[in-house]
């Protein structure tokens, strides 16, 4: 079996490669591979408008499931509206997309033992030769990355009467605060069906399921919503950076394999979400001549190592948040963060922050401790041998 990109994993990262490259290179010859039986997963992904350009959103306009023309956010002392678009994406859409894209290039179903440079082998003995091979299977387990987490639990229900939502509620931090900074995500996809999620920002992976869906039924119960069905549930784990050692991170993917997603840190450090450079990701390799493995290997890990560096500030501001202050605290650095601006706001979600909108980021008596908020800004946030053993550095992907 011969093929010129072998891309392992049916992620999003990889599923939106495959798609654009048989859109503007249809002259490669593309296997997408997935031990699953559907492309994507049980995710939802979002992005806000500024995040990407006009002829990105273009493109990508097959996958959205769901679109809104602002969003609002909540807090104790606050609520406030966003006018800026915002999009969803659903790992459903993503697998008919993409399937009717590329059809049998796609195997599913399909377990991988080993990949290499150019060669994927499969359960069994099998064996795929290729030109260049993509790792993009999610989570590396790397040690040489320090992180925190942004955890979740949300369930699509559907309700006995209209919720009266008329746009997304990216943050509802107006719920007690318990595991870190916890705000309820609320997507409304018709009039009576709505995602609900529980989302926590967490010094722990650990997801305590049955919790956070009796926290889901008390805020539906709060909204007087009443739930006649669970339509759909997903959960995640996405990684929030506090510092690393990007080469070393890089060191370990297997010579010449290049990655893509979670799996290449493509991702913003702040949120998790790796949608938006998933799309750039997808688009850089479209334009790309032909390349072997290695050279591959080398663009991808280059592209990953500059973005890492520019957002070296937004890694600060995650010690800050995390490291400084207590947990039950951590809503106030966001509560600050959405008093500014809009178009800083839009800017920071889309990784081109300004100088000046870094020093507006931190004028002004700081929400938490100022003598903690400047330790935070030094530490690294590195996990203790125990915590390690608990779990830290692991991630499992999804919205982003």
């Amino acid at each position: 079996m011969q093929t010129d990109l072998a891309l392992v994993g049916g992620g999003l990262a990889n599923s939106l490669i495959a798609y654009r490259l048989s859109i503007r290179r249809p002259d490669v010859r593309i296997a997408l591979i997935e031990r699953g039986c559907s492309l994507g997963g049980n995710h939802t992904w979002s992005l806000h408008a500024k995040d990407l350009t006009a002829d990105q959103h273009a493109w990508l306009a097959p996958f959205v499931s769901y679109s809104w023309p602002s969003y609002q956010v909540r807090f104790p002392q606050f609520t406030r509206r966003i006018d800026s678009a915002y999009f969803s994406l659903t790992s459903s859409r993503l697998h008919d997309v993409v399937v009717d894209a590329l059809g049998k290039r796609i195997l599913l179903n399909t377990e991988v033992e080993a990949i290499r440079s150019n060669e994927v082998v499969f359960r069994g003995g099998h064996r795929m030769h290729a030109s260049a091979v993509i790792d993009g299977r999610g989570d590396s387990r790397s040690e040489h990355l320090v992180l925190r987490y942004q955890k979740f639990l949300g369930q699509v229900v559907s309700l006995e009467s209209r919720h009266g939502l008329d746009s997304p509620i990216l943050m509802d931090a107006t719920v007690a605060q318990r595991d870190g900074y916890r705000f309820v995500y609320t997507l409304p996809y018709t009039e009576k069906a709505v995602l609900i999620e529980d989302t926590r920002y967490s010094d722990s992976p650990v997801l305590e399921r049955n919790e956070l869906r009796a926290a889901i039924r008390r805020y539906a119960g709060r909204h007087s919503w009443k739930v006649q069905r669970v339509e759909h549930e997903e959960e995640g784990i996405l990684p929030i950076v506090l510092s690393g050692h990007i080469e070393a991170f890089w060191d370990e993917a297997a010579p010449g394999v290049a990655r893509s997603g979670l799996r290449a840190a493509l991702f913003h450090p702040t949120t998790g979400y790796s949608l938006p450079e998933a799309v750039r990701l997808a688009d850089a390799l479209s334009r790309m001549g032909a390349a072997d493995g290695w050279t591959l290997a080398r663009r991808i890990r280059r592209r990953s190592i500059s973005t890492w560096k520019r957002h070296r500030f937004d890694r600060m501001l995650n010690r800050m948040l995390f490291l400084a202050g207590e947990p039950h605290q951590r809503y106030r650095v966001l509560e600050r963060f959405y008093r500014l601006p809009e178009p800083l706001i839009s800017r920071f979600y889309a990784g081109r922050s300004t100088w000046t909108d870094r020093v507006r980021l931190l004028m002004g008596a700081p929400p938490v401790p100022l003598g903690q908020a400047l330790r935070a800004v030094f530490a690294s946030g590195r996990a203790s041998p125990k915590e390690r053993d608990t779990g830290a550095g692991r991630v499992r992907g999804r919205r982003v």
